[in-house]
């Protein structure tokens, strides 16, 4: 019953505009709209012992969709940088930035005849981190190789313009230096939550 509702809300959705809102080969999408970095995070080593975590933030975000078929398309995820707080036990003893590029391959399974069409998309995230700073000392975080997983949907409101909202859980583990000692692994793994708006070309 609840999955029945839900598609039935679904498609009271989709007929709710007048816009059809199929995807074309060739087509590019571009979405830009509030990008929210969530980390579900552990760490390992030193950092454990110090109850070490990594703070949520919110910037700028970007994507930009390359339509392969009338279903498949591919995405570069960018944004302004993230700006995360370290913490232990829950008092700040340094910070980090990051830039999180993802790209992803999706697939879109609506029709032609749909304004709304949800998304899913599986890819490869490379995580920059720069501007460590501690309270302890020269703090130097590795940069990171992971996977991720996406899913989104666009809704038209016209012929070029769509409402969208997305979320990512992307595999960040980066290993942790103080000086030249090392003081263990974070684990990031965070939620990236984005709603925003966009334009098809």
């Amino acid at each position: 019953m609840k999955n029945t509702t839900i598609a039935t809300a679904l498609s009271l959705i989709a007929l709710a505009s007048p816009f059809a809102n199929a995807y074309q080969k060739g087509d590019i999408i571009v979405r830009a709209g509030v990008a929210s970095v969530q980390p579900n995070d552990s760490v390992t080593g030193t950092l454990k012992t110090l109850n070490g975590a990594v703070k949520s933030n919110t910037q700028l975000g970007l994507t930009a969709s390359y339509m392969l078929s009338d279903k498949v398309g591919i995405e570069l995820l960018a944004a302004t940088p993230f700006k995360h707080d370290i913490t232990s036990n829950g008092n700040k003893i340094g910070s980090t930035k990051q830039l999180p590029p993802t790209l992803s391959l999706q697939y879109y399974p609506m029709d032609a005849k749909s304004a709304l069409q949800p998304y899913v998309g599986l890819g490869v995230n490379y995580t920059a981190f720069f501007e460590e700073k501690s309270t302890l000392g020269d703090l130097k975080l590795d940069n990171s190789w992971g996977v991720s997983a996406q899913l989104g949907a666009d809704y038209a409101i016209s012929e070029h313009v769509v409402l969208n909202a997305a979320m990512w859980y992307i595999d960040i583990d980066t290993k942790a230096k103080l000086g030249s000692a090392n003081i263990g692994t974070v684990s990031v793994d965070p939620w990236v939550y984005m709603v925003g708006v966009g334009y098809k070309f």
